[in-house]
C-alpha cells in the first residue's frame, strides 16, 4: 500500500470541517462535566490544557452517554473495556473500579491519555496527540509495531495507514480514529480550552 501524499490528508481535512462541525452544537450531556474535565485535564496536562481533544475523545467514544456500554463490552463515557479499566485503576491507585461512574470515568480516561502521551514520540504535538489516541483505541503495542514498519516513526502521517498486523476493519477504525477527533469533534469543544493539531 502506498503512502497518502499531502493532498489526501488536506483533501481529509476540508472533508471532515466541511462536514457540519461547525453547525453541530455541544451536546448538552456534556455540558455536566465540562467543570470536571478541565479540572483533570489541567492536573495532567498543565495550563492551558488540551480539553477540546479530549472531549472531542469523548464526544467519540460515548456521545457523553455515562451509562454507554458497547456490543464489545466498553463502559461508560470514555468506553474503558474492563481490563483495561482493572488496570488502570490498580495502575493509579484509586479503590473500586467504576467504569459506568462519570466522574471515575473521566479521571481514568485523562490519567490513560496522559499515561500513552507520555510513552509516545512524535514529531509535534498533533503527531504525538494522534500516537496517543491511536493507542487508547488500538493499543500501545500496535502503534509501537506501526511504527516500527514506518519510514518517519515520528510521523502521523507516515505511520498511521500503516497495518502491524490487525484485521483490515480494525485498522480502518484504528487510522480514522485520531483524525476523526482532533480535526471534527474537539472543534466542538475549541471555547473549553487549546486545541491541538490547529
Amino acid at each position: 500500500m502506498s503512502r497518502p501524499g499531502i493532498g489526501h490528508w488536506v483533501a481529509c481535512a476540508i472533508a471532515l470541517l466541511c462536514g457540519n462541525v461547525m453547525a453541530q452544537a455541544i451536546p448538552a450531556a456534556a455540558l455536566q462535566y465540562r467543570a470536571q474535565l478541565t479540572r483533570e485535564a489541567q492536573f495532567r496536562f498543565g495550563i492551558p490544557a488540551p480539553v477540546p481533544a479530549i472531549a472531542g475523545q469523548i464526544h467519540q467514544e460515548s456521545l457523553w452517554r455515562a451509562q454507554a456500554v458497547s456490543r464489545t463490552g466498553a463502559l461508560g463515557l470514555m468506553q474503558f473495556m474492563p481490563a483495561t479499566a482493572k488496570w488502570a485503576n490498580e495502575a493509579a491507585a484509586w479503590g473500586a473500579v467504576e467504569p459506568l461512574n462519570p466522574t471515575w470515568s473521566i479521571r481514568a480516561g485523562v490519567w490513560y491519555d496522559r499515561w500513552l502521551y507520555d510513552r509516545v514520540k512524535g514529531h509535534t504535538e498533533c503527531d504525538r496527540w494522534n500516537f496517543a489516541l491511536s493507542s487508547y483505541n488500538g493499543g500501545l503495542g500496535w502503534t509501537n509495531r506501526r511504527k516500527a514498519r514506518s519510514p518517519d516513526p515520528l510521523s502521523w502521517q507516515a505511520t498511521g495507514f500503516i497495518n502491524p498486523g490487525i484485521l483490515a476493519s480494525n485498522q480502518h477504525e484504528n487510522e480514522t480514529y485520531s483524525p476523526k477527533i482532533l480535526l471534527k469533534h474537539q472543534l466542538i469543544y475549541s471555547s473549553w480550552g487549546r486545541t491541538v493539531c490547529h
